[in-house]
């Protein structure tokens, strides 16, 4: 009997059978084998790795316009110098100077200032609207920073943060105090003065020896006007008040409030400059003032 030829295009369907089994077994054991060694896994950084948290972002995202922030009737009162200009030249001073800035929605400024007979009286307000580049640090965060460094530089101190206390673990009793070995005195009860040291009995011949108290420090006399933090304004706030030193010229007192509101900086800086012999300008009056505008642009943030 003749046997087939064999051709390699056409095996027996036993062969393609077994050899497809065969294929899909190795298929399978590789990939067991490979899920199992860590060295073969390949990892997706992006998908397998937990994302950060995003900060989120501030409250603000534009500016108000300063110059007209401030009403007329305010700056009136600021700017008393203007009740003797003509029409044109007090509608002018009221405008202001608007800042040179390359982003006003990052921020933005007004100057406004007018002469008296025996002084002047100029108003600055700079607004900033803080922005943080950094995913994981949110824009008023980064604000509070910026703010934090201007209350330092006003020699404002920062309230530290009180340090918690740790907790003894379970099971443990933290120590009450040491019990002095037997045999020894604890420093409390060896009070018994020295032999041959005067009694302090004038019968017996001795004289009595003065009471010394630990001197103890004063506080600085406060008149409270001095620069200091300031409740019920934005976030936070303080108040800046500096005199300058009196000179040929005059006086000149510069007060500034400085407040924070989510991602946003305030600063309002008043200042007064009296001439010749006439008395310095009055504190109070100008921190006055100044706390009321920064209060109306407060609530200007507000709407």
């Amino acid at each position: 009997m003749q046997r087939k030829r064999y051709s390699p295009g056409r095996a027996p369907g036993t062969l393609l059978g077994l050899g497809a089994g065969l294929a899909v077994a190795l298929g399978a054991l590789t990939g067991c084998s490979a899920a199992d060694s860590p060295e073969g896994v390949t990892i997706d950084a992006k998908a397998g790795a937990a994302a950060a948290p995003v900060a989120p972002p501030g409250r603000y995202r534009t500016l108000f316009e300063p110059c007209g922030a401030v009403p007329q009737t305010t700056l009136r009162d600021l700017l008393p110098g203007t009740a003797s200009l003509a029409d044109a030249d007090r509608a002018k001073a009221f405008r202001g100077t608007a800042a040179v800035t390359y982003d006003t929605d990052r921020r933005v400024g007004c100057a406004w200032s007018a002469d008296t007979d025996d002084g002047s009286h100029r108003l600055v307000l700079d607004v900033e609207r803080v922005v943080s580049y950094d995913p994981t640090v949110s824009d008023a965060a980064r604000a509070q920073e910026v703010y934090v460094r201007k209350q330092l530089a006003a020699k404002i101190p920062v309230p530290a943060t009180p340090t918690p206390t740790p907790t003894p673990p379970a099971g443990t009793t933290a120590p009450t105090g040491t019990t002095p070995p037997t045999g020894t005195t604890s420093p409390a009860s060896a009070t018994t003065a020295p032999t041959g040291t005067p009694s302090g009995n004038p019968s017996d011949g001795g004289t009595t020896a003065p009471a010394t108290t630990p001197a103890t420090p004063s506080a600085p006399a406060t008149t409270g006007l001095e620069p200091r933090l300031l409740s019920g304004l934005g976030d936070i706030a303080f108040v800046d008040d500096t005199l300058g030193p009196a000179s040929a010229s005059g006086h000149q007192r510069v007060v500034s409030v400085v407040f924070r509101t989510s991602n946003v900086i305030v600063t309002v800086e008043y200042q007064q400059r009296t001439t010749g012999s006439v008395a310095a300008p009055d504190s109070k009056e100008l921190q006055d003032r100044a706390q009321n505008l920064a209060r109306l642009l407060a609530d200007r943030l507000e709407e």
